[in-house]
Order: structure tokens, then C-alpha cells, then sequence
């Protein structure tokens, strides 16, 4: 009888450890997967590399810029021989972005050049990743992550404005700055 009972008990601990592992790819994944993959390319920038004067942020902007760990860019870039790949890829990152803990922010666009959306993971002051992703007709797609802690969206966009400012043309994000242009 003892015996039975931990059978049992394995067994439903076997069941419900197999349930929870999600099979489903994350966009975490989707970056492993093909930071290195042809078509493909990939970086990581520390907040610190953005060579944004700290001095010159209002109490807003600084408590923005210190929320935000990094930034994490992935592109595929359309080559011309490669549109159906570029096709599969995108799907699949729409496909992560319709999972539910991704909540909507903005989006905008057209048909002709691209379109771009804007979403979240977290809530309210409380946000963990903001995530851009758009696609140029012409150039591919990307996808940015910004990742930190208690993100405020309002106050990220307000350091938004200090970015466009910022000299970031002769940073290493000049690539990714020139593909969503």
C-alpha cells in the first residue's frame, strides 16, 4: 500500500512538472535562436553606451535612465534573397507577441513603408520590458527590448526626447537608429 501511494504521488508530480514546462517560444528564445542566424543581426548596449549627460535630465528623465538595464536589439535584414525567410521570422515574432502578458501600447504605420508596434510586460510603474517592434518594407525588421525595473512609460517616453537629442549617430546603435527612420 505504502508503495502505491508513492507511485501515485510520483506520478502526479511527473504529470504536473510536464504541464508546466511551456513549449512555446518566448521572445527570449527568439533571440537566442538567431542572434547569429544569417540574415540576422544582433546587440546588446548597456544603458551606459546611449552617451546620454546624466547632468543635463530633469528628475523625470534621470529616474527613467537609471530604471532601464539595457537595450536589446535584434534585426533581420532583407537582403532581397532572403523575403521568405523574412516572412517566417516575422511570424513567429508576432505569433510570442500575441501571447496576453504582452499589453498593447501603441501602434502606428502604414502598408507602404511599415508598421511598427509598441508593448509591455508588467503594469502601471511597474514595467519589466517595453518592446518596439516594426518592420520596413525595404530594410526587414527588428525588434527592440528594453529591459529594467518599475519602468514608467510616460517618464521613458519623456527620455525619448533626450535620445533624439543624444549623439547617438556615432554610437553603435547608429544601425538600428537608420532602420527605424
Amino acid at each position: 500500500m505504502n508503495t502505491s501511494v508513492k507511485i501515485i504521488i510520483n506520478l502526479f508530480i511527473l504529470v504536473v512538472t510536464l504541464q508546466s514546462c511551456n513549449q512555446d517560444q518566448t521572445l527570449q528564445t527568439f533571440y537566442v535562436d538567431n542572434e547569429l542566424a544569417p540574415g540576422f543581426t544582433s546587440l546588446d548596449v548597456p544603458v551606459s553606451m546611449l552617451q546620454i549627460d546624466e547632468e543635463s535630465l530633469t528628475e523625470e528623465q534621470l529616474e527613467a535612465y537609471e530604471s532601464i538595464e539595457k537595450l536589446s536589439l535584434i534585426a533581420f535584414v532583407l537582403d532581397g534573397s532572403n523575403k521568405e525567410q523574412m516572412v517566417i521570422e516575422y511570424a513567429k515574432v508576432q505569433s510570442i507577441l500575441k501571447d496576453p502578458k504582452y499589453e498593447e501600447l501603441m501602434r502606428g504605420g502604414n502598408s507602404t513603408d511599415g508598421k511598427f508596434v509598441i508593448k509591455c510586460t508588467g503594469d502601471g510603474d511597474r514595467i519589466e520590458e517595453f518592446i518596439l517592434f516594426g518592420n520596413s518594407n525595404t530594410s526587414g525588421f527588428g525588434v527592440i527590448r528594453v529591459l529594467g525595473d518599475d519602468m514608467n512609460f510616460n517618464k521613458i517616453a519623456q527620455l525619448a526626447a533626450v535620445l533624439r537629442e543624444s549623439d547617438i549617430e556615432n554610437s553603435q546603435l547608429d544601425k538600428f537608429s537608420n532602420f527605424f527612420k
